[in-house]
């Protein structure tokens, strides 16, 4: 288990990033287009890719690999043999003890899960002899699972303004066909331009359950910082961290709810934005929400991409967040 005191009082977290020319969250039943409200257009990504952005960069970057009792339970892990495994194999890494799994899993203590169990149990009666007389073990095995809710919840982020999809069509590198002069052809859907904005919040009750700590609240604003900025794949190149707030309260129980409802853009021409250089993030909204509440909050902590330009400036009572 990680070190840190376990968390005891609630927070709310606002997280926005963008990206250019790239695919921020596909949706493999629609030829994995991006995935678009078709009403307003706005650009919608799932907190499931939210986070498996910060499983992959503690994954690959933190040490969360599975040596010194420090892994991530949702990973894909092949066989010796090949193939990958199942929840049910994964549980058996563990030995489908479940306190093992919250102790050396932070995206369990994180984001909850399930952890599917085999549990047997014993045959009585008619249907044991009936197994017998098959030839059966006198044990049959019975599905099973444990269920953790995660104090860490996203909503399904969304961006702040419509977005443009662009249909790409360009030639491939081989033959369609081997002899063939003729090359196979490829076609993607891409994004212009999204900034995407993540509401989250961190409930101190689960956290109890799954043992979330101080440090484990550390390498998620890490990971979806730094995650972010270093998912580094075809589709993903281009995605850039750009505003992370978090907000801890006072007291148990209470928060503002719907922090990115406050946010705005503000732009000339909101079908025409290309890149930060192209708006400024309107805070206003939000600067007087968390204001009324200010008795009830503990601290405001912030980190801000040098080139994105808000109006007005962050608060000087905010607290950075440590790089």
């Amino acid at each position: 288990m990680s070190d840190g005191n376990i968390i005891a009082k609630r927070s709310e977290i606002l997280f926005c990033y963008d990206i250019q020319d790239a695919n921020p969250n596909g949706d493999p039943m629609d030829e994995n287009k991006p995935r678009i409200d078709e009403e307003t257009g706005i650009n919608i990504v799932t907190d499931v890719r939210l986070k498996r952005t910060v499983r992959d960069y503690l994954f690959n970057y933190k040490g969360f690999d599975g040596n010194n009792g420090k892994d991530i339970f949702v990973r894909e892990k092949p066989f010796e043999k090949g193939g990958l495994q199942d929840g049910k194999a994964r549980a058996k890494d563990f030995k489908e003890n479940k306190d093992t799994v919250i102790d050396e899993c932070i995206d369990v203590r994180l984001f909850g899960g399930v952890i599917p169990l085999e549990k047997k149990k014993k045959s009585i009666g008619k249907d044991k002899e009936k197994e017998k007389e098959e030839g059966d073990d006198e044990e049959k095995k019975e599905k099973n699972s444990i269920t953790f809710t995660g104090p860490v919840q996203f909503k399904m982020g969304r961006s702040l303004h419509p977005v443009e999809l662009k249909h790409i069509k360009g030639t491939g590198a081989f033959a369609a066909t081997a002899g063939k002069e003729q090359k196979t052809f490829r076609e993607e859907y891409v994004l212009p331009y999204s900034f995407i904005c993540f509401y989250g919040i961190i409930n101190e009750n689960a956290a109890k359950h799954t043992k979330l700590t101080d440090d484990d609240i550390k390498l998620l604003m890490e990971g979806l910082w730094e995650g972010t900025k270093n998912l580094i794949s075809r589709t993903k190149v281009g995605q850039m961290p750009r505003l992370l707030l978090k907000v801890d309260y006072k007291e148990p129980g209470f928060f503002t709810g719907d922090l990115d409802s406050f946010l705005k853009i503000k732009s000339e021409s909101l079908d025409k934005i290309r890149g930060v250089d192209d708006f400024k993030l309107d805070l206003s909204d939000l600067i007087n929400a968390i204001g009324f509440t200010k008795d009830k909050i503990e601290t405001v902590w912030y980190k801000i991409d040098p080139f994105l330009k808000t109006n007005p400036e962050i608060p000087k009572d905010w607290k950075k967040l440590a790089d």
